[in-house]
């Protein structure tokens, strides 16, 4: 098996519901936010990959058009703007076009990740 990843960085804002009201992360606040896709393959294509790194190029212009600078719940909503459903909605927007994708990684701080892989991968 081999696998590879990449990250992508981008800046946001959201506040999360559900806490107790003196939670911090229910005041509107902001991450410098780390996607990193997981990709793997059991054989590699005929230049030698698992997939060309340019194309991903279409996770970082989907981030940069909709993610980039933006308020998460506005973009998310109704679900709640965690790490752990941002995760899965990047999954399910770029695994029909990215078949060799099996999970989706994201950071909000440099000391926290959340991933999102499916069972039965």
């Amino acid at each position: 098996m081999y696998k590879i990843s990449k990250q992508f960085a981008f800046s946001a804002a959201h506040s999360l519901s559900g806490l107790p009201e003196d939670h911090p992360c229910t005041r509107l606040h902001g991450h410098n936010y780390v996607v990193t896709v997981h990709l793997r393959a059991n054989e590699l294509n005929s230049t030698g990959f698992v997939k060309d790194y340019n194309e991903l190029r279409v996770v970082k212009q989907y981030i940069d058009e909709h993610l980039d600078h933006r308020n998460l719940n506005d973009i998310m909503h109704p679900l709640n703007s965690s790490a752990e459903n941002l995760a899965r909605l990047l999954y399910d927007i770029f695994k029909p076009i990215l078949p060799e994708l099996y999970a989706v990684e994201v950071s909000e701080t440099p000391k926290t990740s959340a991933i999102y892989e499916p069972d039965g991968q």
